[in-house]
């Protein structure tokens, strides 16, 4: 008796988890987005972090297609957040490389006024 109680307690819940993970449509919509802006910003270069995205981004949409919605958030998830980070350190470098000119152009100038009479 008791095993059938918990049996038929294991068959409820596991029926529950599936029922309680919806599309993930929004997320998955955010994500695209994300890695598109992502790859606008990259523009031709190579970032790890954006291939990363790219690919779990490829994967959760396998998962949508699958109907094994769980997966196919977490990968969103997980391919917005590197999306994200490949944006971020595309700009990062961008502008340490602007700031590393910006200090030669004062250096340049330090020495040209340092150089007047």
């Amino acid at each position: 008796m008791i095993y059938r109680y918990n049996g038929a307690a294991l068959a409820l819940l596991l029926l529950q988890g599936c029922a309680s993970d919806p599309a993930p449509t929004e997320q998955m919509r955010l994500t695209e987005q994300v890695v598109e802006q992502a790859q606008t910003v990259a523009a031709g270069e190579t970032v790890a972090e954006l291939t990363q995205a790219e690919e779990k981004l490829a994967q959760a949409q396998a998962a949508m297609a699958e109907g094994a919605y769980r997966t196919a958030r977490v990968q969103a998830e997980q391919a917005e957040l590197d999306a994200r980070l490949a944006e971020a350190r595309v700009l990062t470098l961008r502008s340490q490389a602007q700031l590393a000119e910006l200090n030669r152009r004062i250096g340049r100038l330090r020495d040209q006024l340092g150089a007047m009479p």
